[in-house]
């Protein structure tokens, strides 16, 4: 690989600390602070991103780049770096947060002038480890390598993984919070991503009162990702924080979409250029439940689950305008813009909605059939992804016989009649498109798709791993880089029963 050419812009622009003491401690008035690696002796290598590794210009893997690629062995030009940032954890503000168990290389361009940020996770303490070990296990490292690259060829902005490799080290963790440590195989994974801002970086500057830090993070920001941006002063840094609150809004309407649920949506995993950063206690939605949150640490107040999501964003968004507002200095242009968020999230999300069912348009009264489909997935338990699916192979007769097997409970005679009416309100909403029925699936289809990544299928493949074998790990890659198409039936299943109470398989912690 071509690590020679990895640069490294922010440690040349921002003050640090250039101690390299790993001791977690506070770190005022810097927005980084070099650390190294701790280094492991028995590493072996999992899988590796090569189409990845060509895209973003790293070049073909050698096997002497595990070294690399575990963090053992760096060239003398990369200086490894974590860095510093705040946030609002579960709604309380949490001070001084930062890179725990990421550590950064820098960032590497393509061809094509593209940069892309390198960074290990479970690669070592780091001055913000917060009295943890920066170590990650298998079945973390596992689900955030699969899911970020699910998320990508699903459509959705994401960072990616490039590796994923074993330490040769064990660690101890205790999975589900409830004192029961145990230990578990070591992992590190290699993430890329445009950029791993988070909103928490503006917000530590601001709350540190470093204004002029805060001002040239975001120059910097803005300058770099931000190309669409052409003003300049004061209008510059509110056309920023729209930018911002549109690209929220879109992530968001993406994983209601797909049916992702992120399960720890605090200030300092929201990307600040609208990626989907930080895969912890995710799920893909398997019966539908707007309540649903798969994060044990989110019980029972359930503030980020699946139908909180919108909402969440907008609340954090407020907290990046707090900490942006003494640049912007206008409070009333960032009420209205917050306000015209909500107005900009729902119009898209029912047009988003729309499609999934093969309307051209929206009609008045959509808002009532949409309405009146979340009931009924509710009353009749339905699978999110299946239901979509099927009604896209719906009967020209209205059978809706296929749908239990996308329900979680029997469909006695009532609720078939439930059903039977719905789809009878469907094929009437139909006949008012003006596109034709074959037309209608091809939207269907583009916006459905036919595989999404289920914890039931991480944690048997999670398994396999942690046993020497990969044949799922393989097939499920297969599955997830054709979303869109049906490559393996055997996963076009609702989530077996077996797996109803399973650890894993529904909820999870923040350490997962």
């Amino acid at each position: 690989m071509n690590i020679e050419n990895i640069k490294q812009p922010f440690i040349k622009t921002f003050p640090g600390d250039f101690s390299y003491n790993p001791m977690q401690r506070n770190t005022p008035k810097v927005l980084f602070s070099m650390v190294k690696p701790v280094g492991f002796d028995h590493p072996g290598l999992i899988i590796f991103n090569e189409k990845l590794s060509e895209e973003i210009g790293l070049g073909t893997f050698e096997e002497n780049d595990l070294s690399f690629l575990v963090g053992n062995s760096l060239p003398e030009n990369i200086q490894t770096y974590a860095t510093a940032y705040a946030g609002y954890q579960f709604g309380n503000w949490a001070g001084q947060l930062g890179d725990g168990r990421a550590i950064l290389a820098g960032e590497i361009t393509n061809e094509n002038n593209q940069t892309t940020e390198i960074q290990w996770k479970g690669a070592g303490a780091t001055p913000y480890s917060r009295h943890a070990d920066g170590r990650a296990v298998l079945r973390s490292s596992v689900r955030e390598y699969l899911m970020s690259e699910a998320m990508y060829h699903l459509g959705v902005p994401t960072t990616r993984a490039l590796s994923l490799s074993f330490t040769g080290e064990k660690v101890v963790r205790d999975m589900m919070y409830n004192g029961n440590p145990q230990e578990e195989k070591g992992a590190v994974i290699i993430r890329t991503a445009e950029s791993f801002l988070r909103f928490g970086h503006f917000e530590l500057l601001s709350a540190q009162k470093e204004y002029q830090t805060l001002k040239d993070l975001t120059d910097f920001t803005i300058k770099r990702y931000y190309p669409e941006i052409t003003s300049e002063g004061t209008q510059k840094y509110k056309d920023f924080f729209e930018n911002i609150c549109k690209r929220t809004a879109d992530l968001m309407i993406e994983w209601y979409r797909v049916g992702f649920v992120h399960g720890v949506m605090n200030t300092d995993n929201m990307s600040a250029l609208g990626l989907t950063i930080d895969y912890g206690p995710y799920s893909m939605m398997d019966e539908y439940d707007l309540n649903f949150t798969p994060n044990t640490t989110d019980l029972p107040g359930r503030r980020y689950s699946f139908g909180k999501q919108g909402q969440i964003s907008q609340w954090n968004l407020w907290q990046l305008a707090n900490a942006l507002h003494p640049l912007i200095q206008d409070e009333t242009f960032l009420e209205k813009t917050l306000n015209d968020f909500g107005n900009y999230f729902w119009e898209n999300h029912d047009r988003m909605l729309g499609k999934k069912f093969g309307f051209d348009s929206l009609l008045k009264d959509d808002e009532e059939f949409f309405t009146n489909w979340q009931g009924l997935m509710h009353e009749l338990k339905l699978d999110y992804t299946l239901f979509f699916n099927y009604l896209e192979n719906l009967d020209p007769s209205g059978s809706t016989s296929l749908f239990q097997g996308a329900s979680y409970t029997i469909l006695d005679e009532e609720k078939q009649r439930k059903l039977n009416h719905f789809i009878a309100a469907y094929q009437s909403r139909l006949g008012k498109n003006h596109i034709s029925r074959e037309e209608s699936i091809l939207l269907m289809q583009q916006n459905n798709p036919k595989f999404t990544l289920r914890n039931y299928l991480l944690f048997e493949c999670i398994e396999q791993i942690d046993n020497g074998e990969t044949e799922l790990l393989h097939k499920l890659i297969t599955a997830l880089e054709n979303p869109y198409q049906e490559i393996y039936p055997e996963f076009s299943k609702k989530r077996p029963s077996k797996y109803d109470d399973i650890s894993g398989c529904s909820m999870l912690s923040c350490s997962s």
